[in-house]
């Protein structure tokens, strides 16, 4: 395929150490890979980056380590085809996205329309689970316009080569859990996991808005680096980087306090 106008040749991307990555290799997470490797140059980041975990310690409020459980509870369901609540999820963002459109069949090559790889969504979980499907049901429900914006990218000068919807809100969905150092420690030990433990005590759902913020920022930087297919994973960077340093702020005490909250309804 063709580059579109602006377009950088995508040849190699860098990682957050600034080492170069080739992008026929994609990167490996620490506990597996998210969608299938047919993504060439893959929309993986390497896990705990440089996040310092040396004898950091506090004590959580009740209410945060209730929160924090109930969410790291939902992180280990696994997306599992034959369970009727996890196939009505999945009819259920079809018909939130394509509301005039019958969906066909659980396994259609209709997906592909709203940017799975395949037939079969449940093919593109693994390395996530059932929370990637959660988080863009959210997004749906929550914030209807800004998911159809990102869905059907309607703003901005795009690119010929397109990141895949659903398989990009998967990884933003895995991103956030490594980012937010949620997945192999009782309670974060970085400073955005330890202030979003603030924000999850205001609100429950702050993950989940949290996620649609990242998704939105995520569009808004791939239009600002001219970026196409091959160079997701430097947008996906940037996006960490952004929010980590929002989330590092002294003056955010609810996730309506981010700065990128906005991004939501522009």
């Amino acid at each position: 395929m063709k580059r579109g106008k602006g377009e950088k040749k995508a040849t190699k991307s860098r990682d957050g150490s600034g080492q170069v990555v080739p992008l026929t290799e994609p990167v490996v997470v620490a506990t597996g890979m998210v969608g299938t490797r047919s993504w060439i140059g893959g929309l993986f980041t390497r896990s705990n980056r440089r996040q310092d975990k040396s004898s950091v310690d506090y004590t959580l409020s009740p209410l945060q380590e209730e929160r924090l459980q109930r969410l790291q509870d939902r992180m280990v369901v696994p997306f599992d085809e034959t369970r009727t609540d996890h196939q009505e999820s999945l009819k259920s963002l079809w018909n939130v996205a394509y509301p005039n459109v019958s969906l066909t069949g659980l396994v259609t090559e209709q997906w592909k329309e709203m940017g799975w790889q395949g037939p079969n969504p449940s093919t593109d979980f693994r390395g996530c689970g059932f929370i990637a499907l959660e988080n863009l049901l959210f997004s749906a429900r929550t914030y209807p316009a800004c998911f159809r914006r990102l869905l059907f990218k309607q703003r901005g000068d795009r690119a010929k080569w397109e990141y895949p919807f659903a398989v990009a809100g998967i990884n933003i969905s895995f991103m956030l859990i490594q980012m937010l150092d949620l997945q192999n420690n009782a309670k974060p030990k970085c400073l955005p996991g330890m202030n979003f433990l603030k924000l999850l005590e205001e609100d429950e759902k702050a993950f989940d808005v949290l996620y649609c913020i990242a998704f939105a920022m995520m569009d808004a930087q791939w239009l600002a680096m001219h970026a196409s297919y091959m160079e997701f994973n430097e947008v996906l960077q940037a996006t960490r980087n952004q929010l980590e340093r929002e989330l590092s702020l002294d003056d955010i005490h609810r996730i309506q306090d981010l700065p990128a909250y906005n991004l939501l309804f522009q």
